[in-house]
């Protein structure tokens, strides 16, 4: 199925051509035709199936078709996001798909200085793409109104929740007179979002690409078990000896990160960093010197597993065991995208074998593991047998993202209920 049999417009199709699309994926096929509708949806998707042009592309044609023009200070469409790499991959996509167009596109995000945000505001935009927390300051500001929004997205809204963002979610909604189109995107589900999306969806028709919380099947996975002490003398052997030329780490702190840099360049091995006491400038010079192979390995924290868009990315190492299981699959949904395959890698200590069975149980697979001459943990076995004996262990479900837990904060909760009637109302 190709994009210029979905009614798109000509410069639509044209920048779409350029941008080396050709037929839709799996997503896109179920999202397009329903979004174009004018269906509110709630779609399940691993990270790297195409979900930006799902959901931006029929918002971009329906702007078109209406040839309004946004008044002041306000946006038509809007794109939230938990991140601010999310957020800037995002707009930098939508602005290719529009650029043969008159729309109008800007992103707000934290790390970029808000008077020069809000002159981009000023005049209104079509599209506005936000991380929750920039965005409840621009309308504290009065920079920009969603009163009057006809689109809203919700992306990687599982991720909005963890990081804590339901709150300012809920305001940001309050704010909205109108009854926009909405689209909740996600890579995992939790009982948390789909309470979500009870109370701000209307009769949304439900797409899951894969079953939730899987793994694309373009990705091998290993396990190397090994010391916690040897973890980085492994990383760089590796390296090494597969001659890996572009390889994501992921860790759990910022002072590991660091620590490994030095270590691998000690080894003439050049790496970069990515983690969140860096300013979003040097973030993005580490990106783009990873991308164009200046740097043979970025390791980065959580801050970067959503948004890097790297193309034909073949390494992902999980250096450290998410403290998450549903992290393992945004973590390593980096590689093995748009059909290419990948490699996801994880080094595991004894003390992280719990977590490990929680990732098994998630994605509902075994992972090979495999065993570095050398690097052979002492005592794995008899740890791993003994937390088998327990069957604490063995149906233990580890802690998930987004718990149901019971709202002792009456104003929150009068909050919450507030928001829905007035969404039900609005949408009768």
């Amino acid at each position: 199925m190709s994009f210029s049999s979905q009614g798109f417009a000509p410069e639509v199709v044209k920048a779409l051509t350029e941008c080396g699309y050709e037929k839709l994926t799996p997503i896109q096929q179920q999202a397009i035709p329903l979004a174009r509708k004018g269906h509110d949806i709630f779609a399940t998707a691993q990270t790297g199936t195409g979900k930006t042009a799902a959901f931006s592309l029929p918002v971009i044609q329906q702007l078109l078709d209406s040839g309004k023009q946004p008044s002041p200070r306000t946006a038509r469409a809007l794109i939230l996001a938990p991140t601010r790499e999310l957020a800037a991959q995002i707009a930098d996509n939508i602005k290719e798909y529009a650029k043969f167009t008159n729309l109008n596109i800007a992103a707000v995000y934290g790390g970029n200085k808000m008077s020069t945000q809000e002159r981009q505001l000023e005049k209104g935009v079509d599209v506005l793409v936000a991380t929750p927390g920039r965005l409840a300051e621009h309308i504290e500001e009065e920079n920009v109104s969603v009163r009057d929004l006809e689109f809203l997205v919700f992306d990687e809204a599982d991720r909005m929740l963890d990081m804590g963002f339901i709150n300012a979610i809920r305001n940001i909604m309050m704010e909205v007179e109108s009854a926009p189109q909405i689209m909740m995107f996600s890579a995992t589900t939790s009982s948390q979002l789909n309470q979500l999306s009870i109370d701000i969806l209307r009769k949304p028709k439900r797409i899951m690409v894969e079953r939730a919380n899987s793994t694309a099947n373009t990705v091998a996975h290993v396990v190397y078990p090994v010391d916690q002490e040897r973890k980085t003398e492994l990383l760089s052997e590796l390296i090494g000896r597969k001659n890996w030329q572009q390889v994501l780490v992921f860790v759990n702190y910022k002072e590991t990160a660091n620590e490994i840099v030095k270590e691998l360049k000690l080894d003439g091995i050049k790496a970069v960093l990515c983690h969140g006491d860096k300013a979003q400038s040097a973030r993005r010079r580490a990106l783009d010197e990873f991308k164009e192979g200046k740097a043979r390995v970025m390791v980065a924290t959580d801050v970067a597993a959503r948004g890097l868009d790297i193309e034909d990315l073949p390494h992902v190492i999980n250096y450290d065991m998410p403290f998450l299981a549903e992290d393992y699959v945004h973590r390593i949904g980096r590689t093995g995208r748009a059909g290419k395959r990948g490699h996801a890698v994880s080094f595991v200590s004894r003390e992280e074998e719990l977590t490990l069975v929680q990732v098994e149980n998630l994605i509902k697979q075994r992972i090979r593991r495999v065993e570095q001459p050398g690097y052979e943990p002492k005592s794995r076995d008899a740890y791993v047998d003994k937390l088998n004996s327990k069957p604490a262990f063995k149906n233990r479900q580890g802690r998930r993202n987004n718990p149901t837990q019971p709202n002792t904060d009456q104003a929150s909760a009068e909050r919450r209920l507030a928001m829905i009637n007035r969404l039900k109302a609005r949408r009768k």
